[in-house]
Order: structure tokens, then C-alpha cells, then sequence
């Protein structure tokens, strides 16, 4: 880390908290992480067939990542030296941040679910996970929302943050590129558990450093013993090598239980509780989820704004 690549997170940060990513600009230019995507699926729809998938899925990561880290490269040697060099870098790598966003489509489930508004909430949540959520009942619903947002506040705020600060606007366009090849293809799909391995594995690679620090923000957001204990004792029983340590923090913080069974497509999926002895979470704790991600993204904040004073 450096006080350049410093900068870039701190400024990509703040740019993201006070106005996320327009509808206006979405509409006039959409966003870098759609044009990553339409190249995944140009290349998912081109490459993955016959044999070799692992390999052919091996060079879309290489071709994906290259494609998203040599412009950042080359703007990076053009803009770095110039005096306000590192302040541009950073309004670049605001998009691949994604603080406002995640907030904005939680709280857009929280709020129908406490006023007892469940086919609102439910088509909200809908908006962020993949699971059934049709039987009517607010818990399920408050529990895939609070999974995602603990889930999300590593993938899409620390991580990329975090790779920013360690290599810049190089290091998040790269991490944004591997986390949506893995969001695309990194799945065990009949179609793309062959194709996807790498990127899966890449991403499970990329993400260690910041589900550890995300957890351990949750826990400083939180002050709360319990959610440090819960974290350290269940996150190595959740199904992603990641994702159990924030889900852990945050189940440990509210004092519910997250992760659990769950269905897809009408396919019972029988993933182990964390923090399993508490209750399930309520809309009331979807706001409190929300409040402690709000102190969490001020801590990371403040802690960016330390490491450049220092």
C-alpha cells in the first residue's frame, strides 16, 4: 500500500457514499461492470462447449481480467505522476465500489417488511438473491437479506477497497473482473462447472483477505463480544471458504441465526446454521443489520483516512 493507492480507495469510497451510481449515468453509459459482463457472456457463449472446458474457462479469465487491467494500467502511468493524478484514479474506481448500492437494495427490502408489506419485501429480496422465498413468512426473507448484505459488504465494498489500496486502479478493475466472472460462470451448474473452475477458485483466492477484515469490521462496528465468538466458531461451517466469516459477525452481532437450510428452483439446499441456538432474524433486525453496515462503512472509512495520515 502506498499513499497513492490510499488515496484511490479513500476517494472511490467517499464518491460512492454520497451518490452511488446515478440512474442518469447508468442510462447514458450503464456501468464497467456491465461491459465486463457482456464480454463473460460473449465469451461463455463462444468458448464454452466441447472439450477442455477448464481450460477454455482458464483463458476467458485471462482474456476478461487483461481486458479490464490494461486500460487501468495505462491510465494509471498517464495519471499517477500529475499533481491531482491519484484524485482522478479515484473517481475512476468509484463505479467498481458499490457501498450506496448494496445499502440502497436492502433497505428496499427492510422497509415493506416492517410495515408488513410481504409480497413487496419479497420482490425486493428477489432483486439480490436467488433463493424461494414464496411461503409467505417475513423470516426467510429477512435472513436472505441480511446474508446478502453481509455477504455483499466483503464482495462489493472491502474487497474491491482493499485491492485499491494494495495495487491501485489496476488492483480493483482486476478484482472487479474476477468477481464477476465468478457471479457468471463460477457456479455448479451442469453448464458451467467445468468452465467456471478457475474464476470460482480465483475468486475464492481474492476474497480471503477481505471476508477476514469484513468480519472483523462487523465485530468493531458492533463492539459485541458474542459477535466475535460466533464468527471464530461457526464461519469454517459455512459452504464458502468467505463468506461464513461476515455472516458469521453479523449473526453474532444481532444475535440470529443466518445461513441455514434454503431452496432453489424447489431443490432443498441443506447448508448448516451459523450461530444456529438464536431465533430468526425479524424486519426489526434488518434495520439494525443496516445501522451496523452504516457504523461498519464508517470505520472502513476512517480506517483508509488513518493509513493515509500515517
Amino acid at each position: 500500500m502506498t499513499q497513492d493507492t490510499l488515496v484511490i480507495a479513500l476517494i472511490a469510497l467517499l464518491i460512492d457514499a454520497l451518490i452511488g451510481w446515478p440512474d442518469a449515468l447508468y442510462r447514458r453509459i450503464s456501468h464497467p461492470v456491465v461491459w465486463i459482463g457482456g464480454l463473460i457472456s460473449t465469451l461463455d457463449r463462444r468458448w464454452n462447449r466441447g472439450a477442455s472446458r477448464i481450460a477454455r474457462g482458464a483463458l476467458a479469465v485471462v482474456v476478461t481480467v487483461g481486458a479490464a487491467v490494461i486500460p487501468a494500467l495505462l491510465l494509471t502511468w498517464a495519471l499517477a505522476p500529475l499533481p491531482f493524478g491519484p484524485v482522478v484514479l479515484g473517481v475512476l474506481a468509484w463505479p467498481l465500489v458499490a457501498a450506496r448500492s448494496l445499502h440502497d437494495h436492502v433497505a428496499a427490502v427492510a422497509q415493506p417488511l416492517a410495515s408488513g408489506d410481504i409480497p413487496a419485501a419479497r420482490a425486493a429480496v428477489a432483486m439480490i438473491v436467488g433463493r424461494d422465498l414464496d411461503d409467505g413468512r417475513p423470516e426467510p426473507i429477512a435472513r436472505a437479506a441480511l446474508e446478502s448484505l453481509a455477504e455483499n459488504t466483503s464482495d462489493g465494498v472491502v474487497a474491491p477497497l482493499f485491492w485499491a489500496a494494495v495495487a491501485g486502479l489496476p488492483g480493483i478493475a482486476a478484482y472487479k473482473a474476477i468477481n464477476t466472472l465468478d457471479s457468471m460462470i463460477g457456479h455448479m451448474s451442469p453448464r458451467h462447472a467445468l468452465f467456471g473452475r478457475v474464476a470460482a477458485r480465483l475468486d475464492d483466492l481474492v476474497n480471503l483477505p477481505a471476508s477476514r477484515l469484513t468480519g472483523l469490521l462487523f465485530v468493531a462496528a458492533a463492539g459485541s463480544r458474542r459477535s466475535w465468538r460466533v464468527m471464530r466458531r461457526d464461519a469454517g461451517r459455512h459452504r464458502s471458504p468467505n463468506a461464513g466469516w461476515p455472516e458469521g459477525a453479523m449473526a453474532g452481532a444481532l444475535d440470529v441465526r443466518l445461513s441455514g437450510p434454503r431452496r432453489y428452483h424447489g431443490v432443498e439446499s441443506p447448508e448448516p446454521w451459523l450461530n444456529g441456538s438464536a431465533r430468526d432474524p425479524l424486519a426489526q433486525d434488518l434495520l439494525h443489520g443496516l445501522a451496523l453496515y452504516r457504523r461498519a462503512m464508517v470505520l472502513l472509512g476512517l480506517g483508509l483516512a488513518l493509513g493515509l495520515a500515517l
